[in-house]
């Protein structure tokens, strides 16, 4: 069975590692460096990545979801980007809706 892993701000530190799954703890800066290292061992099959570091991509101080697909692309395993706890509802309506345009390629209008 193949293992998941997810990288998160420091804030979160110790939330998933009490699970007993993988936790690699971030900052926004070095976000693609730890999620090429994840995606080096060959065990691991699922990364999920916490919004607020790619997000930081904007900014270019950390994985913009340009370079976050592209890597997507090059790996076997399935990548996912967690919501952020700190969201809104209409930021979570679009991030369902930028969600569902990736997964079948046509922008759906959602109403909640």
């Amino acid at each position: 069975m193949r293992k998941i892993a997810f990288i998160t701000p420091p804030d979160v530190e110790y939330g998933f590692s009490l699970t007993g799954i993988t936790q690699v703890v971030s900052e926004a800066i070095g976000t693609e460096d730890a999620l090429k290292k994840i995606m080096e061992d060959m065990e691991n099959g699922l990364v999920i990545i916490d919004e607020r570091l790619v997000n930081a991509g904007r900014d270019s101080t950390g994985l913009s979801e340009e370079r976050l697909r592209e890597l997507e692309h090059r790996w076997q395993g399935i990548l996912l980007v967690l919501p952020s706890p700190d969201k809104p509802p209409a930021e979570a309506e679009d991030y369902a809706a930028r969600l569902i345009r990736r997964a079948i390629g046509y922008h759906v209008r959602l109403k909640l």
